[in-house]
């Protein structure tokens, strides 16, 4: 399987603008909008509120798809093992997230209590579909 690159990734998710997660909560599906990301290296870091039941969810079961619609026919899934930073990386990842969407610091800082949570993807694949002709499955 072909790989792609994190900077193509992150084409398709910057054309899609928002994406949706979905994970599993119990036996029932759940979904969200997520927007915030960045490239690290080889790899994109997502980052989620430690308060959210999204958060309580990958914790139980890290398996989890996103999905984004642009340019009216195609589509990116992106499905993977969410994999959580620890120590000074996942400082250096928060405080990269928050200096890219200032906002999120009225949400995460210590008068609120609040942690921004980053991770990223294992065992991932990336799927482009156009509606018409199908599109192509790629590694991550």
């Amino acid at each position: 399987m072909e790989k792609m690159p994190p900077q193509e990734l992150c084409e398709h998710i910057e054309k899609a603008k928002v994406l949706f997660l979905a994970t599993a909560d119990g036996d029932q599906p759940k979904n969200r909008p997520i927007s915030g990301h960045f490239i690290d290296g080889d790899r994109v870091v997502f980052g989620i509120g430690d308060f959210k039941d999204v958060y309580r969810q990958l914790q139980a079961n890290p398996k989890l798809e996103f999905v984004g619609l642009y340019d009216g026919v195609k589509w990116l899934r992106l499905t993977g093992r969410a994999v959580f930073d620890e120590g000074a990386e996942r400082e250096a990842h928060q405080a990269k997230m928050l200096e890219a969407l200032p906002f999120l610091k009225k949400i995460y800082n210590e008068e609120s209590g609040h942690k921004l949570m980053t991770f990223h993807l294992e065992d991932a694949t990336a799927e482009v579909v156009n509606f018409m002709p199908p599109g192509e499955i790629k590694s991550l």
